[in-house]
């Protein structure tokens, strides 16, 4: 079982580096004890990296996904690495500007996603991000002019942020909000409680297990693609990172 380290508290997002234990080493991969690395999930892709043996030596991680209770950092490489052995300390160096990415584009989706349902009524059925980009399919039809009053939204939310937090809910009294509430329609897995939430003040307050920014003034520029039509009936829009160097974090 791999401790999910990642979930705990917003600063835990921005840990670069830490130590951890090997407890299993399956074919082309390590699993450790504990890990601040985002296994793939929730439309949000896996972290990458390297691990280091503490007397030397380093290995790169090129996904991270969940298996079970424990999450496997997949290698560059399946030949042994005699620092990578089963009870082993190693130091494990996440690629922070491919992570902070994540985390700026998922804190703009829940944010975007949160004004449309306000203003629409439209929920999210999926959010998918990775690279520069991000989008959020729709259960129905958004108006075209509906985009720049999105990019409008975007700009406040740099230019006044809202901080961002992070609670944990008892299921029972999570499961007592109505669902019409929600700005997503993906639906909790029965197993999950509590339900870590992600809290953007005044704006949304959505169950999450990905990994967020501290305030939305980290989110930088964005700019937005004209929406289209799903084949499948509803809306998609889609945005990019515009701003190369938000405002640094600290931490």
């Amino acid at each position: 079982m791999t401790e999910l380290a990642y979930l705990s508290d917003m600063d835990s997002a921005y840990v670069r580096t830490f130590r951890a234990r090997i407890t299993a080493r399956p074919p082309g991969a390590v699993v450790l004890d504990r890990t601040y690395f985002y296994p793939a999930g929730g439309g949000q892709p896996g972290d990458r990296g390297v691990l280091r043996g503490v007397t030397g030596g380093e290995v790169r991680i090129v996904d991270v996904a969940k298996s079970g209770p424990s999450v496997l950092h997949r290698l560059k490489s399946s030949a042994t690495v005699p620092h990578l052995e089963i009870g082993a300390e190693v130091e494990g160096v996440l690629d922070w500007e491919r992570r902070h990415r994540h985390m700026r584009l998922h804190t703009a989706q829940h944010f975007l996603s949160a004004r449309i349902f306000t203003a629409d009524r439209l929920r999210t059925r999926k959010a998918v991000l990775g690279g520069n980009r991000a989008t959020i399919d729709l259960e129905g039809t958004l108006p075209a002019e509906r985009i720049v009053d999105l990019a409008a939204s975007a700009r406040e939310a740099v230019e006044h942020p809202r901080g961002v937090s992070i609670r944990f809910i008892p299921r029972i009294e999570w499961d007592r909000h109505p669902a019409s509430e929600r700005s997503g329609l993906v639906p909790l897995p029965p197993q999950v409680d509590p339900v870590r939430v992600i809290d953007i003040s005044g704006w949304d307050v959505c169950p999450c297990g990905g990994t967020h920014l501290r305030t939305t003034a980290e989110i930088g520029a964005i700019a937005f693609e004209p929406s289209r039509e799903l084949p499948e009936g509803g809306t998609q829009v889609a945005f990019t990172l515009a701003d190369a160097s938000p405002p640094t974090p600290t931490g």
